[in-house]
């Protein structure tokens, strides 16, 4: 059964190389089954059907629409002139004002995207007239577009804890100390390397005259500034599921974006909408077809079969982690996060639970290693984008943006997995 499961990876791979469309690789990945493993395809597509009626899911395209009204609407540029008072006049502050702004979006979109389309048009020439090069701008924004794939509410833990039937609310808490310790060591490298910059600082101002431009824009934000805690109160504080914050997220950005900000308008809203939709309906379909491989891998004994043949090799905790977290890497940079997940966690649990890893501390470490398939080749969804929007060649944002990833990434990523208390502690907090 480990044989039939690894030909149906090793195909899977080749077609994601080959650049056939994801709901067809993992097609490939389902014939192998059928014709080599053994699986039936009886009632399975049915049955994935029916897993894609879960309200939890609807969460996904309300979320996603919420960051494209975002976008177009002025939130995100109410949020960067309010952090952007608190550090402007230090030397490498506004790369600061990125990795936090990308964490505030991130708290309100749950994407990886929206950090990036949001704060990418507005930053990035602003970044580079300060003196920044473009090309590092670009990268820090890019890898600080992770950040709201780890925030919560996060898209990637929503269809984590569908899957594997953990509380979804356990698992957004248990990214956010790992998030929070990436946006610290990511603010931490830029204001180091920010130092070799040419950078243009802000004039100097009086107590005085720092007050009223903070209150001045701190009054503007206060609309920007309610949507995350509307969301993340709403949800920790029982009111609402995830699902319904969801919607309540994309009913108060449209008067907001209106009639506030002024920055949406039917136009973009349709646009919105549409983007939205597409997104939306390319996500469902890759869900449909990676869930029915992962059901049959599941349903074939799989798992258990897996974990009996890694334990032939070793059983020693560390080695097993390490192995886990190289695995996870490796895929995130073939697949997005989502298909990872959906393929990887049934199949990788009885392992965890083998190990002594609770399944919340695994959302965490599932979380951030498929994270870094964002701004990670070949697939480095979030890099490319981040590239086209700075207008700068994608061979030029690499280097920097691996520089941020193992000096800033790399070690939370490991931290995550070997101390427990950075996934666990805020979780067990809330009594989950």
């Amino acid at each position: 059964m480990v044989e039939s499961a690894l030909l149906a990876f090793g195909v899977l791979v080749v077609l994601l190389t080959l650049g056939v469309p994801l709901p067809y690789c993992f097609g490939g990945g389902i014939m192998v089954m059928v014709f080599v493993g053994g699986a039936t395809m009886k009632g399975a597509m049915l049955w994935g059907f029916g897993q894609l009626s879960s309200p939890v899911l609807l969460a996904i395209p309300l979320f996603v629409l919420a960051g494209t009204i975002m976008s177009s609407s002025g939130i995100a540029g109410a949020l960067l002139k309010f952090v952007d008072v608190f550090v402007s006049r230090i030397k490498g502050g506004l790369g600061v004002v990125a990795t936090v702004s990308c964490a505030i979006i991130g708290a309100i979109s749950g994407s990886g995207l929206t950090g990036i389309a949001a704060i990418g048009p507005i930053l990035i020439p602003e970044m580079e007239r300060k003196g920044y090069p473009r090309a590092y701008a670009t990268a820090l924004i890019a890898n600080s577009s992770i950040l709201g794939l780890l925030i919560p509410p996060s898209v990637t833990m929503i269809v984590y804890g569908w899957v594997t039937d953990t509380s979804i609310l356990a698992c957004f808490l248990a990214t956010l100390g790992p998030g929070l310790f990436i946006m610290l060591a990511f603010s931490a490298i830029n204001l180091v390397w920010a130092r070799k910059f040419p950078l243009v600082l802000d004039e100097p101002v009086s107590f005085g005259g720092f007050v009223s431009e903070a209150s001045s824009r701190a009054l503007i934000a206060v609309p920007a500034l309610v949507m995350p805690v509307l969301i993340l109160g709403g949800i920790y504080g029982g009111v609402m599921t995830p699902t319904e914050a969801a919607a309540v997220s994309v009913i108060y950005a449209l008067p907001v974006g209106f009639f506030i900000y002024r920055g949406l308008t039917m136009r973009a809203l349709f646009e919105a909408g549409k983007e939205a939709g597409t997104a939306v309906g390319a996500i469902m379909i890759m869900i449909l077809f990676s869930l029915i491989l992962s059901q049959m891998l599941v349903l074939q004994n799989a798992p258990q079969a897996l974990v009996d043949t890694i334990f032939g090799f070793t059983t020693d905790r560390t080695l097993l982690l390490v192995l886990v977290n190289v695995m996870l890497f490796l895929l995130g940079m073939v697949v997005n996060d989502i298909t990872a997940i959906i393929l990887v966690a049934p199949l990788l649990m009885p392992l965890m639970q083998a190990i002594d890893v609770s399944p919340v501390q695994f959302a965490a470490i599932i979380g951030v290693n498929t994270a870094m398939g964002g701004v990670t080749p070949p697939y480095a969804s979030i890099l490319y984008l981040g590239a086209r929007i700075g207008k700068v060649k994608v061979t030029q944002v690499i280097r920097p943006a691996m520089v941020l990833l193992v000096v800033g990434y790399l070690p939370v990523v490991f931290l995550t997995s070997f101390w427990p208390s950075l996934s666990l502690a805020i979780p067990t907090f809330f009594g989950y």
